[in-house]
Parts: structure tokens; C-alpha cells; sequence
């Protein structure tokens, strides 16, 4: 199975359990774009709408475009009953958005899985002149909060951890995005903070893309150390998080 479609056999797991990001960050999204009533936006990959939320509430016309068919019943049970939601189940990559135009599109720990040819080429083809591309990630720091613990943690990785499929989308570079006729690129970061028991931090941990293709015997021995390590310390992980928006502008014609 292709990483990027992986996330669809855990739809209830990825929506509890997947990070949020920070109001803060969202506030200053909607200000940069004027975002709002009369702006028509695209999410690509939203997931089970980790982002989605206060984008779809700022009265814009929302559209999302969404490869797994489960995480695409999620987002309709959770925000079908707002007006301004659209929604398609669809390969971002191969679907046909006609004439359709927007004034921003954005993803969320999403657009890395595209290639970046396609990805930039046909978000800049999307856009209206002036739009806004904007990429959201998340980057969970645990080791600092909790040294001893993250240095027991990564003895079960050591022993462990052996997925089946190797990672290969970490190396995506955001800021190529100039390359293919954006404009202004910028990176802003905002800051949180999670705190998990020794059971949230095993769920949390099984929505990551290779900890979902371990093979036994190690997979449940691999969860087994991780969930007793927390419970050696405490019971509990605190995570300082980071959340970066890089944006970047079509230019006005």
C-alpha cells in the first residue's frame, strides 16, 4: 500500500489522535489571505479536517480534495452540515478541476506527498492571481521535555522498529515553490504544547505512516515498549510542538 492511502484503514484513530494546530496560526492565516465570506478556498488532503475546522468557519467557500474514501466520510460526518463545505474524493494529482480557481490553497503535513513538479505546477495553475499557497507541518518535540524518557524510547526503536516500507517524503523542499513562479515565500512558526498518558502516546504513535507497517513479531513488541516506558516515567509524555506555515503568492497579472 502507498503511504499516502494508509491513513484511510484508521479513520477514528487519525481523527482522535493527530495533532491540531495552533489558533494563533490560523488567525494569522485568515489575516494574511482575508480569508472570509467571498474568498473560495482549497484544503488538499484534509485528513479527518485536523485543519479544516476554523478555515470552514471563517464563512469562505471551503473545498477539500481527499485521496481516502474513509477519511472522505469523516470529513462529511464532521462538517457536512455546514453550507460553505465542499468536499471530493479524489487523487489530487490526476483530478480534473476544470476551470475552478482559487484565492487560497493550502495543506496540512499533506502536500509532501505529491511530487513537487505536480505539486507546485498545478497549485500555482489553481490559484487566482494574488492568490496564496500555504503548508502547514507539525514538528513534535518530546526529547527535550523528557530526556530520560526519550532516551529509553529510543532503545525500543533500536530493538524494534523495522518497518517494511522505507520513508522517502521527508526530504520535500518547501521552498522550491519560487522555482515554479511563486513569489514572497515566507516561513512563520507558532508554538503548542501536548501532554499524553502512556496509552494516548501508543495510539498517537500508530497514525505515523511507517509505525503502521511494522511486522511482527516486533509490532506489538515495539507498542509494548513504548507504552511501558511511559508508564516507567510517569505515565506521561509532554510533546512541545512547533508549527510551521510556509505561504507563498501567485503573482498579480
Amino acid at each position: 500500500m502507498e503511504y499516502r492511502k494508509i491513513f484511510d484503514t484508521i479513520p477514528d484513530q487519525f481523527d482522535k489522535y493527530r495533532p491540531r494546530y495552533s489558533k494563533a496560526l490560523f488567525d494569522a492565516l485568515i489575516f494574511y489571505t482575508k480569508t472570509g465570506p467571498g474568498k473560495k478556498v482549497l484544503e488538499i488532503g484534509p485528513g479527518t479536517g485536523q485543519a479544516s475546522e476554523p478555515i470552514i468557519k471563517s464563512g469562505c467557500d471551503y473545498n477539500a480534495i481527499e485521496l481516502g474514501e474513509h477519511l472522505y466520510a469523516k470529513m462529511i460526518e464532521k462538517f457536512g452540515s455546514y453550507e460553505n463545505f465542499h468536499i471530493v474524493n479524489d487523487d489530487f494529482i490526476t483530478h480534473d478541476f476544470k476551470d475552478e480557481k482559487y484565492d487560497l490553497i493550502y495543506s496540512a503535513a499533506t502536500i509532501q506527498w505529491i511530487p513537487e513538479e505536480i505539486a507546485f505546477s498545478k497549485t500555482f495553475e489553481l490559484l487566482k492571481p494574488g492568490g496564496t499557497l500555504a503548508m502547514l507541518m507539525t514538528i513534535g518535540d518530546y526529547e527535550k521535555p523528557n530526556k530520560e524518557l526519550y532516551d529509553d524510547i529510543q532503545k525500543v526503536y533500536d530493538e524494534y522498529f523495522k518497518p517494511t516500507i522505507p520513508y522517502t517524503h521527508g526530504d520535500f523542499k518547501y521552498e522550491n515553490a519560487v522555482n515554479y513562479g511563486f513569489v514572497d515565500f515566507e516561513r512563520q512558526i507558532y508554538f503548542g504544547q501536548r501532554e499524553m498518558n502512556a496509552d494516548e502516546f501508543v495510539k498517537f504513535s500508530g497514525t505515523h505512516c511507517d509505525h503502521m507497517v511494522i511486522p511482527e513479531p516486533y509490532k506489538t513488541k515495539f507498542f509494548d515498549g513504548l507504552r511501558n516506558a511511559v508508564l516507567a516515567h510517569g505515565d506521561k509524555v509532554v510533546f512541545e510542538d512547533i508549527y510551521v506555515m510556509f505561504l507563498t503568492k501567485k503573482p498579480l497579472e
